[in-house]
């Protein structure tokens, strides 16, 4: 390959790399979010585990709040979102694995090319 095609796919590997560590960044943005509701949710059903069934429970629905119809029903309702939100975790702790993975590997194809290159010419 001649010198000016080595750099110009350096270039594009460096962009592809840039756009992996953004698509990181938004990534663990999200696992962080959802860890946020998690523990809300936790906190919320550790409550619910202080009351009692006669204690009234009301929940958020948009910017008002509703008498609950019970204390089943909510933790219920609770136990289902952390279920998803557990699900949503374990998909985006993949994600970011693989898309470290990813930039390692294209980390250590662009030393490689630069160091074959003689230098950061590129």
């Amino acid at each position: 390959m001649a010198k000016g095609e080595m750099s110009q796919q350096v270039q594009d590997q460096m962009g592809r790399l840039q756009q992996l560590q953004n698509q990181l960044q938004v990534v663990q943005q999200q696992r962080q979010q959802v860890e946020q509701r998690l523990k809300e949710v936790q906190e919320a059903l550790e409550e619910l585990d202080n009351t009692t069934d006669k204690t009234p429970i009301y929940k958020s629905v948009g910017s008002v709040l509703i008498k609950a119809e019970g204390k089943n029903k909510i933790v219920e309702e609770l136990n289902s979102n952390k279920e998803s939100l557990n699900l949503r975790k374990n998909s985006l702790n993949k994600q970011e694995g693989q898309t470290r993975e990813k930039i390692n590997e294209l980390q250590s194809k662009v030393q490689n090319a630069l160091s074959m290159s003689g230098g950061a010419n590129a």
